[in-house]
């Protein structure tokens, strides 16, 4: 029991310094994770530099895997591209177990005392982040050593001794025995993890440990495949490639390149059996990688083959996805495409809100309800996403542009309520067939023009952060308000002189007030631009 018990508060130890390492490398990466995901394209080797700059920053494989299934989903990312990612994920999971090799755990504690000294009493916040990041690393390794500490007993046991040694006798075992552990905790360098404190105690020959390695990279799979549950085909594809590649690599290995990987490790270290595993591990991931990646266009060959079946058209949500959360400097990213998208339909709304009162289109009247009931579904996906990214570990700087996107959803969501409206006075003025001034219909139509190049402008600057653009939409507010009161004037000067039935009148008045609103709502979205201009200064 007290074996059990030190290697479960060693474990949790271990990975609560993971996580805070992490966390402060996140933190201190920031927006150029949002550049390195930037980088992909559809060259598979930029992939696989992707995948192992991210999973080394990241620290976990698996949780690398659930973000590539999420960006699939939310169709950030190609099956094309999901691939060389996945594979340099395996690549940067790696230095995890490099790191956890070095042997300083007797400095560990200094480190984390360091550490926390400088997080209390530093003001600059990259060195705080990079403080954290230290402060993780050294409870990391003092998770390993109560690991050690805990296991130490089991050097005594000739049971375990023998139970490894026939791990390195019949591999199956030892692939399970690797496999069911990374299944039960969910993380590749946990288990990673536990085999290198089992191997620092003696208790695991290298010949087992290979076996088991090569378990613990197959039973990583397992994330990604329960992640992709409920998600689209193609994401449920990119987990299929995950399983694949692990699955194939480790059959290519057992069958043709143990002996090889066996004497290169014992080469470089002859009698460090951790050390040993750590390189192997490494080696195991950089050849199966160059073996495989020739091969990528027939892994998702296969997955289509596994997964058959066309995807079904994007109508509402299109970029977030909340296995992204796992990174949130990326998922704030996926969060303002979002936007836009949720801008763009409030816009194609609005377009056609007006078509339908200047054309009489029935067609186009309900295309805009149609519109407006998808805006009013991305105002509540965004909303929820929003509230769930601003609980995570985000820098205060984020933390600001997330409060802003809050305002943002909420200005597009009354744009669409808005070019509902103006589809409704539409649908009345079609109904009861009721007819407008060439005057009238030409006045509405050169303020609709302004007011719509207003919002696109607006949608604009925030994707481009362009302040000089954010500053005309600002100067149009103020020329539609002009604009309002004049053609209010007119037309009530016209109602007096009974050039316009009063019925017709007051649709009139109506549609320029919705319109001066939309205006309104524009320029708040230019000034959440100029506020976050201000705060990058």
């Amino acid at each position: 029991m007290e074996i059990a018990f030190g290697l479960i508060g060693g474990l949790g130890l271990f990975l609560y310094g993971m996580n805070v390492m992490s966390s402060g490398l996140q933190k201190a990466a920031g927006d150029k994770l949002k550049a390195i995901i930037g980088m992909l394209t559809n060259n598979r080797f930029i992939g696989v530099i992707v995948g192992a700059i991210v999973t080394a920053i990241v620290q976990s494989s698996s949780a690398t895997t659930v973000m590539v299934v999420g960006f699939v989903n939310a169709g950030m990312m190609k099956l094309t591209q999901a691939v060389g990612v996945i594979m340099g994920a395996n690549i940067g999971t790696t230095i995890t177990a490099q790191l956890i090799t070095i042997k300083i755990d007797k400095y560990a504690p200094i480190i984390v005392g360091i550490a926390v000294g400088v997080w209390l009493f530093t003001e600059n916040r990259r060195i705080k982040q990079l403080a954290e990041a230290l402060i993780g690393f050294g409870i990391l390794f003092i998770g390993m050593k109560y690991m050690g500490d805990a296991l130490r007993p089991l050097r005594e046991s000739a049971f375990f001794k023998d139970m490894f040694i026939s791990f390195g006798e019949n591999q199956f075992y030892g692939i399970l025995a690797g496999f069911l552990i990374t299944v039960a905790v969910q993380s590749s360098s946990a288990s990673t993890g536990i085999l290198l404190a089992l191997a620092t105690q003696g208790l695991i020959p290298i010949t087992a440990g290979l076996p088991i390695l090569f378990g613990i990279n197959i039973g990583t799979t397992t994330t990604a495949i329960i992640s992709s549950i409920g998600a689209n085909r193609t994401a449920k594809r990119a987990a299929a490639v995950h399983f694949m590649f692990n699955v194939v690599g480790t059959l290519v290995f057992i069958i043709f390149l143990q002996r090889p990987l066996f004497e290169i490790i014992t080469r470089i270290d002859p009698t460090d059996i951790p050390r040993q595993i750590a390189n192997a591990h490494t080696i195991f991931n950089i050849t199966n990688t160059l073996i495989m990646l020739p091969f990528a266009k027939l892994l998702v060959y296969l997955s289509k083959k596994i997964i058959p079946g066309e995807e079904d058209a994007v109508v509402g949500v299109k970029y977030i996805d909340y296995r992204i959360l796992e990174t949130p400097s990326i998922a704030l990213g996926s969060a303002i495409k979002e936007t836009l998208h949720m801008g763009n339909v409030a816009r194609d709304s609005l377009e056609h809100s007006i078509a339908s009162f200047m054309e009489g289109s029935q067609k186009k009247i309900d295309e805009t309800f149609k519109k407006e009931k998808i805006v009013n579904e991305l105002e509540r996906e965004l909303a929820q996403y929003l509230v769930k990214l601003s609980n995570t570990n985000i820098s205060n700087k984020n933390r600001e542009t997330v409060d802003g996107l809050f305002n943002t959803i909420n200005d597009i969501e009354r744009v669409g309520d808005h070019a509902e409206n103006i589809a409704e006075l539409a649908q009345y003025k079609l109904d009861n067939q009721l007819n407008f001034s060439e005057v009238a219909i030409g006045e509405l139509k050169e303020m609709s023009d302004l007011v719509i190049r207003a919002f696109k402008d607006s949608l604009t600057a925030m994707k481009t952060l362009d302040g000089s653009l954010a500053m005309k939409v600002i100067e149009i507010e103020g020329k539609v308000d002009t604009m309002e009161k004049s053609l209010r004037a007119n037309h009530i000067g016209r109602l007096n002189n009974q050039q316009c039935v009063p019925s017709s009148g007051v649709i009139f008045l109506d549609i320029i007030s919705n319109l001066e609103r939309i205006s309104d709502h524009s320029s708040n979205i230019a000034m959440s631009v100029l506020d976050e201009l201000k705060e990058k200064k």
